[in-house]
């Protein structure tokens, strides 16, 4: 159940991470939800929280989530058009 759970979160961190950077017209709900999980992954080590493991579902762990996936398509849009857009 932990699975399903952490793909429907991750999906919605995704999506939206990809309408703050205004990248959801390239990805689809595959990249949505690698961009939330690897995001949360990435927001945790940001936060200083540990991984995503170590926290339960509760507002703060998801804006956590957020934060990193936003960092995460920053990174990548730097590294794919030379800018932060």
């Amino acid at each position: 159940m932990g699975l399903i759970i952490w793909l429907i979160i991750g999906g919605v961190v995704g999506w939206l991470a990809s309408l703050v950077m205004r990248t959801d017209a390239q990805q689809g709900i595959f990249l949505n939800i690698i961009v939330g999980i690897v995001g949360a992954f990435i927001g945790g080590l940001i936060m200083n929280r540990g991984t995503i493991n170590n926290a339960g579902l509760s507002i703060e762990s998801f804006l956590v989530s957020l934060l990193g996936a936003i960092v995460l398509l920053a990174i990548v849009n730097l590294f794919r058009r030379g800018s932060l857009r």
